[in-house]
């Protein structure tokens, strides 16, 4: 059982309106987005301010959307987030540009190098620093750096945050899973 309780059809308006700009017209809402809108006031401020959107927290199209999908999904990995990673990849991870082979193997801990670039591999490594240590030491940014300038390095940053959040949102409210059919057989 959730620890919070999911809001309930029928929603208000408001909760209405900001549920249909997130999901596809007969979805559910996921179980998280249900369980943050008992505080409305809250989750109406996290869509209208454009924080969360249909692809998920703080997607200003700058980051390619397969990098994007990877840094979540790897965030979900490092943080213990069971919850968000199989929401992602029932909904999204696919059509963000990963391959089944990808999303599986978002959860090794040695990435394999045959299935992503370098760029890639230094991101997950990023991940697992930020996420397990709090620490990313300069053998490590250099790395990063190679591939990535300091703008998107924070904008990365900013993203792996909000997904560790979200592993603390899910380890306090404890949803359900959502059920959905999953496009990928990860």
């Amino acid at each position: 059982m959730p620890r919070i309780a999911p809001v309930t059809a029928p929603y208000s308006d408001a909760l209405q309106q900001r549920f249909a700009r997130l999901v596809p017209e007969g979805m559910t809402p996921p179980a998280i987005f249900r369980a943050v809108a008992r505080n409305e006031p809250l989750f109406l401020t996290m869509v209208d301010s454009g924080l969360l959107g249909p692809t998920g927290l703080l997607d200003r199209r700058s980051l390619p959307a397969a990098l994007r999908e990877l840094l979540i999904l790897r965030t979900c990995v490092a943080a213990r987030n069971d919850y968000e990673w199989h929401l992602h990849v029932d909904t999204i991870s696919a059509r963000m540009g990963l391959s089944e082979a990808q999303i599986a193997d978002t959860r090794s801990a040695i990435p394999d190098a045959a299935l992503w670039p370098d760029a890639e591999r230094a991101a997950m490594a990023l991940v697992d620093a930020m996420v397990q240590r709090l620490d990313v030491d300069d053998a490590l940014y250099a790395r990063v750096r190679e591939h990535h300038d300091e703008p998107t390095l924070i904008e990365m940053t900013h993203l792996i945050g909000l997904y560790t959040g979200v592993a603390m949102l899910v380890a306090l409210a404890r949803p359900q899973s959502d059920g959905y059919r999953s496009t990928n057989k990860v």
